[in-house]
């Protein structure tokens, strides 16, 4: 299993083992059960849709509490359920880290990011970064970058709902697979082009609220039938598994020194990339005050924090009921855990709930980037670059729109090409790219007053040459049997993810690319920057407009 790459393989996984035990028709209607409920829920929402902060941010008018959810659900992906659930089942204590991994990474947006993000930006990241520095060069790193990381989950993530929907459906060949995707490509636009961030926002919290629920019901299961008893199920995987060390750190991250590397490289990754990733700071902005935001990052730790315990009782649940021996024999391997475990729990009918909770993960991941990819280059391209600001909220809307349709097209032909292919070093280009080129940039303008313009370009465009290069080299790409090219070896870079070379190299780029800078930035500006993103003065007056 590839690092960080569990969204892309989670949902073929559930797939190609639902076949074997699910019922096409029950799966069928759940799915259209779920499409006809969201798509309801879209329609009503699209009726406020009529300024740019109605379609980016919602109106601002969802609370703390509605936001939190929405980013559990954007944040929560197959990647959390499917893959850390059979990390768990297989590596015990070391599939657990990933968890720990994705939940640490708030406590980053927390404390350094959300509330200042809301006080300084409008709609996107770039509004941040350009706030004090030249706009034009800015926005069209930030973007660029903004559309790198979209790009790459967006790929993993429609190749993945491509093979879980047909797979359930028991459509089968490249064919069937490519008009599935294309239908799950027009879902999505529709989604967004009829919704904006607030039918997306509410796709989201369904999926959350669903997703959590689905969980939920599995862990009581289980422990049910343990009586309650954690240590009497954590003995009884051991058992099972006839592997003590199931229990002792170290079963998969332990075995060489890489490994021991490349853990320090993907919770670097994780740790940072989330607090960066453009869909998941787009969140922010639809609240109407910082305070706001900095409840939506506390109720959505509380989410994903007992989310993630949930993970940890399925994990060792499914070691136990089912056994590493039969979860790694079936078809998709590891990330067949959940599906499997559901299926003994509860036969068809909550295998087929639970893979429609897989499909709406990746349902409401696509939207949220989707927006996010579009708001980026309407609002950061085309309204601050091309037109020059010499442009109307409703032009800047329209072109939104209509660069939904050119991502969405662009997602449906990227993912059936994507089709049999490891795609799961996309996600871990996203994280990577993330870290490197976003997060740099985002605290240095937010907390070091001579940060300059080409401090900012360096750090970006760096960090992102960075990550891809290392991940073109590592063995994620060619040199394995899971790589993407098995045929070839040209990996020369040893780990599997660039997070433990690329992150530190984009802040010493930042910092070296301010010292060596000839231009000042506006002090007036650098100033008015501190004293919003600290009080949150001005900011209601720069956001609506």
């Amino acid at each position: 299993m590839s690092l960080l790459g569990l969204s892309a393989a989670a949902p073929l996984a559930a797939a190609t083992e639902s076949t074997s035990v699910g019922s096409p028709i029950v799966n069928i209607s759940i799915f259209a059960l779920f499409v006809g409920v969201t798509l309801v829920i879209v329609l009503k929402a699209s009726k406020n849709n009529k300024t740019a902060a109605d379609y980016y941010a919602g109106g601002r008018s969802f609370t703390g509490t509605q936001n939190g959810t929405a980013i559990a659900g954007d944040y929560l992906s197959a990647a959390s359920f499917l893959g850390i659930v059979g990390a768990i089942a297989i590596n015990g204590y070391d599939g657990f880290l990933y968890s720990i991994g994705f939940l640490v990474a708030w406590l980053v947006a927390l404390l350094l990011v959300a509330e200042m993000l809301r006080n300084t930006g409008k709609f996107t990241m770039a509004d941040v970064l350009s706030f004090r520095l030249k706009q034009r060069p800015i926005r069209i790193a930030a973007a660029i970058t903004t559309l790198s990381v979209c790009l790459f989950y967006l790929l993993a993530q429609m190749a993945g709902a491509g093979a879980l929907v047909s797979l359930l459906l028991g459509i089968d060949g490249r064919v069937g697979q490519s008009l599935v995707i294309t239908v799950v490509g027009a879902l999505m636009i529709v989604y967004v082009l009829v919704g904006g961030m607030k039918g997306t926002t509410w796709v989201q919290i369904v999926k959350a609220c669903l997703l959590i629920a689905g969980v939920l019901v599995m862990t009581v299961w289980v422990l049910s039938m343990y009586g309650f008893n954690l240590s009497a199920l954590l003995g009884d995987a051991v058992e099972t598994a006839n592997n003590p060390a199931l229990l002792d750190p170290g079963l998969k991250y332990g075995v060489s020194e890489a490994s021991k590397l490349d853990f320090v490289s993907l919770a670097l990754a994780l740790v940072l990339g989330t607090a960066a990733l453009p869909h998941v700071l787009m969140r922010f902005y639809t609240v109407p005050t910082a305070k706001e935001a900095r409840k939506s990052v506390v109720w959505a730790i509380w989410l994903i924090g007992a989310f993630y315990l949930f993970t940890l009782v399925l994990g060792y649940g499914a070691a136990a009921l089912i056994g590493p021996e039969r979860i790694t024999n079936a078809p998709g391997g590891v990330n067949s855990a959940a599906p499997l475990l559901a299926f003994e729990l509860g036969g068809p009918i909550l295998l087929g709930v639970i893979s429609a909770v897989a499909f709406a993960t990746i349902l409401a991941v696509v939207a949220g980037l989707t927006i996010t990819a579009a708001a980026s280059f309407a609002h950061d391209i085309y309204a601050n670059v091309i037109a020059k600001d010499k442009t109307t909220p409703q032009k800047e809307m329209k072109v939104a729109r209509r660069t939904v349709v050119v991502i969405g097209i662009a997602a449906i032909v990227g993912g059936i090409g994507a089709q049999g292919q490891n795609v799961a070093f996309l996600v871990a280009l996203a994280f990577a790219v993330a870290a490197s080129a976003n997060l740099p940039t985002i605290v240095y303008s937010l907390y070091w007053k001579r940060f300059s313009t080409q401090g900012a370009v360096w750090s970006m465009y760096g960090g992102l040459a960075t990550a891809i290069i290392l991940i073109a080299f590592s063995p994620v790409v060619s040199g394995t049997e899971t790589s993407m090219i098995t045929s070839a070896d040209f990996a020369i870079f040893p780990l599997s993810n660039p997070g433990i070379v690329s992150i530190p190299l984009a802040f010493l780029l930042g910092w070296l690319g301010t010292v060596l800078s000839n231009r000042k930035e506006d002090p007036a500006k650098q100033a008015e920057m501190e004293v919003r993103s600290l009080t949150g003065f001005g900011a209601e007056k720069a956001t609506d407009h």
